[in-house]
């Protein structure tokens, strides 16, 4: 068991470095956010750092609140948010909701760490974390590097999905129209680069939780959705 954990290490530290190794790619195109400091483009967002990771919350414009399974993992942020920012590197997230929206169920969950609006742009479209209703009713859409569909009738969607629009206050066609996503930018010479993104089960490792409960004794443990948002669980 030493042995293969030490294997799997290395081999993720290789796999960072091939990360660290893809090409940048320049975007000149001119992203505008809503932020609590006002109108902000991609490069504000830097704050002076030459880093930028965002995540790529689901939470759209039609949503009454976050997506139960961003907010899980988001709810690890605030800890080492303030760490990164000491070490050159920004952490937002970014949703297509309004900022009061963010603001509100920001204020709701306790977090400090920055959160955006994207709601006019073209940001979340082009990251390929958000789909229109038109691309939803075509399919052949991309998500994880990937292109497939995404049926709109809310019958034909599996009972999760259901039940996460439901405790977003929205329908399932609306609540898949948001993916979850992860993307890294660089700030050099006043330019900004993409330098990679990662979606669906590539954001695992980025999900606390998960990374101690794989280290539990019974594992995952795990027969449907069992999480909620923290403030909805019982008392025990």
């Amino acid at each position: 068991m030493l042995e293969a954990e030490k294997e799997l290490t290395r081999r993720s530290d290789e796999l960072a470095e091939r990360r660290q190794e893809l090409p940048w790619v320049r975007i000149d195109k001119e992203y505008r956010f809503e932020t609590d400091e006002g109108s902000a483009s991609l490069a504000d967002l830097f704050r002076g750092r030459s880093q930028l990771l965002v995540y790529h919350f689901m939470f759209g414009p039609d949503y009454k609140a976050g997506c139960p399974s961003c907010s899980m993992i988001a709810d690890g942020f605030n800890g080492f948010a303030v760490h990164l920012a000491n070490h050159d590197v920004m952490l937002w997230a970014v949703s297509r909701a309004p900022l009061a929206t963010l603001r509100a169920y920001k204020r709701r969950m306790g977090w400090a760490f920055p959160w955006a609006s994207s709601i006019d742009g073209d940001f979340n479209f082009d990251f390929d974390v958000s789909i229109t209703e038109r691309q939803q009713r075509a399919g052949n859409v991309e998500y994880n590097y990937r292109r497939g569909g995404h049926p709109l009738a809310a019958e034909q969607f599996p009972e999760p999905v259901v039940k996460f629009a439901t405790m977003c206050g929205t329908d399932a066609p609306s609540y898949m129209r948001e993916r979850p996503g992860m993307s890294a930018f660089a700030l050099e010479d006043g330019v900004v680069y993409h330098t990679y993104s990662t979606y669906a089960r590539g954001l695992d490792s980025l999900w606390g939780a998960y990374q101690w409960l794989d280290r539990a004794p019974k594992g995952r443990n795990e027969t449907g959705i069992w999480w909620r948002r923290r403030d909805e669980y019982g008392s025990r």
